[in-house]
């Protein structure tokens, strides 16, 4: 009876701490802001099953796990995007950015680590970016903005870079609207998730768009789309990462000109 009661004790008096305050303490990572980036990005797993919330309470003598790489950006969206800049040669050195849907802010991280001179980091939601994003003086935080209504006047420059990273809504919405914060020569490049732009019914099992004729489908529409708005399809091409739930997705290349060229075509890098 003693010995059953010493073992009901000692379990009641294992200690909880918050999942990104744990990780630190055990060293599997250096800072706090790191550690909840890797859970946000759902890349950590506790006996066994990922928890993408870094206040989650877990107690002290659990065994969890860092799922792949770890990565130096704050969150795998920066790794998303040095795959894209590199496939198109792009050099944000010296840029003037503006980060769509910046969340974490993984884009925002690997355009800043290359030399971009200012990043205006949007997102409807709020206290997502990481901590030393934040505290950069080259970072505009412009949080709980949507972007379909930002006034030009939050944006104190035109920009020579917009990236785009949303979810639940299709690029068309907002594309045009973006255009009046992007300097003439400027470029945009937007990640494209055909699971946000198919239709309900098009969407596979688990939320995965797996058939290539809708992907394509997607893009097409998209490169046109594009077109209509004055833009110059530069290129597309896959991103190297997989998105949420295993789907694909495509970056897409964009150059604002002086007219509508609608004969322009694009070109697929990969």
């Amino acid at each position: 009876m003693d010995r059953a009661a010493d073992r009901v004790h000692l379990c009641d008096t294992v200690r909880k701490e918050r999942l990104d305050k744990l990780l630190v303490e055990k060293g599997s990572v250096r800072t706090r802001e790191r550690a909840r980036a890797l859970i946000m990005a759902g890349r950590v797993a506790v006996e066994g099953k990922i928890i993408d919330k870094p206040g989650t309470q877990i107690n002290g003598d659990a065994q969890f796990q860092l799922q792949g790489e770890d990565s130096s950006y704050v969150s795998r969206g920066g790794k998303k995007l040095e795959g894209a800049i590199k496939a198109f040669g792009i050099d944000p050195k010296g840029m003037v950015v503006m980060d769509v849907g910046a969340s974490t802010g993984g884009f925002t991280d690997c355009v800043l680590q290359k030399g971009a001179q200012k990043v205006y980091a949007v997102d409807v939601g709020y206290g997502q970016l990481a901590w030393k994003l934040q505290k950069d003086p080259r970072v505009v935080n412009l949080e709980r903005k949507n972007i379909r209504y930002l006034p030009r006047e939050e944006v104190q420059e035109e920009t020579d870079l917009i990236l785009i990273d949303t979810s639940f809504i299709s690029i068309e919405k907002f594309l045009p609207h973006l255009l009046g914060f992007l300097k003439k020569g400027g470029a945009i490049l937007s990640l494209i998730k055909p699971q946000f732009e198919v239709g309900k019914g098009e969407v596979g099992k688990g939320g995965v768009v797996r058939d290539k004729a809708l992907h394509e489908k997607v893009i097409d529409r998209i490169s046109k789309f594009s077109r209509g708005l004055g833009l110059k399809v530069l290129g597309v091409t896959e991103s190297s990462l997989l998105g949420p739930k295993g789907n694909k997705e495509f970056f897409i290349y964009l150059k604002k000109e002086n007219e509508k060229d609608g004969k322009t075509k694009g070109t697929r890098t990969s």
